[in-house]
């Protein structure tokens, strides 16, 4: 069995994962969700120093001190949703001995030396530059709106609405570093259909490398609004 480690995209934390980890556990799998760096139960300590190269630390880290002593080389199973892409790109760049397979969810796919910025559309890049500037003092990423990103049941937006927290603007624009090792490590992706699909672009790329690609027909919080068919398509991926 594997080990998945479940990273959250921006403003969130490792508890947006809370309703697809039984599954995943009742599968047999063991299953981590780190918070990054300066964001949910670590908001703490946020500050603009906090960036890309922080949160890939936190993670690799993170599979060092859980992965590290057993030997069990190539157990672990990297999911990054959206801005988390980005992240899972840079650990399995460092530890590509230990990543059995990544899978990108309606996530940034980056090459060497992309930044997350520089993928979004430019409109949408140009919203968030507009908001950093304004009420993010410069260095801060105010949270989205929920309905934007798909998000409808009352149910759901109660529970996400509270949580969510400003995210780190450097980590927007610092870009990923990244050798040829990265490459020999298999990729998936799951794309979320059912809003404007900002991630169909990274969706193509999976599919010019030959990897798996599946449609989940929700919005892009599918830890949130589709935890069920979301564990069915990553024990699918992980065969």
């Amino acid at each position: 069995m594997s080990t998945f480690v479940l990273v959250h995209g921006a403003w969130h934390g490792g508890w947006c994962w809370r309703r697809v980890i039984p599954a995943l556990r009742a599968a047999g799998h063991e299953v981590l969700t780190p918070t990054l760096t300066g964001v949910g139960d670590r908001a703490h300590l946020i500050s603009p120093l906090v960036g890309l190269e922080t949160h890939v630390e936190d993670v690799v880290r993170l599979i060092d001190a859980e992965t590290g002593d057993d030997g069990d080389d190539g157990d672990v199973v990297l999911v990054g949703h959206s801005y988390a892409g980005m992240v899972i790109t840079g650990v399995t760049d460092r530890r590509p001995t230990r990543v059995r397979q990544r899978v990108y969810l309606d996530a940034f796919l980056p090459s060497d030396g992309e930044a997350a910025i520089d993928l979004l559309p430019d409109h949408i890049a140009g919203h968030y530059r507009e908001s950093v500037a304004g009420p993010g003092h410069g260095w801060l990423i105010p949270p989205r709106s929920l309905q934007v990103l798909g998000v409808t049941e009352p149910g759901d937006l109660d529970w996400l609405t509270p949580r969510l927290t400003p995210h780190p603007w450097r980590s927007y624009v610092e870009p990923v570093r990244i050798g040829a090792a990265v490459d020999d490590v298999p990729g998936a992706f799951i794309e979320c259909v059912d809003w404007m699909r900002v991630f169909t672009p990274y969706a193509e790329r999976a599919r010019a490398r030959g990897w798996p690609v599946l449609d989940l027909p929700t919005g892009h919080e599918a830890m949130v609004t589709a935890p069920k068919a979301l564990a069915e398509a990553l024990l699918r991926l992980v065969g």
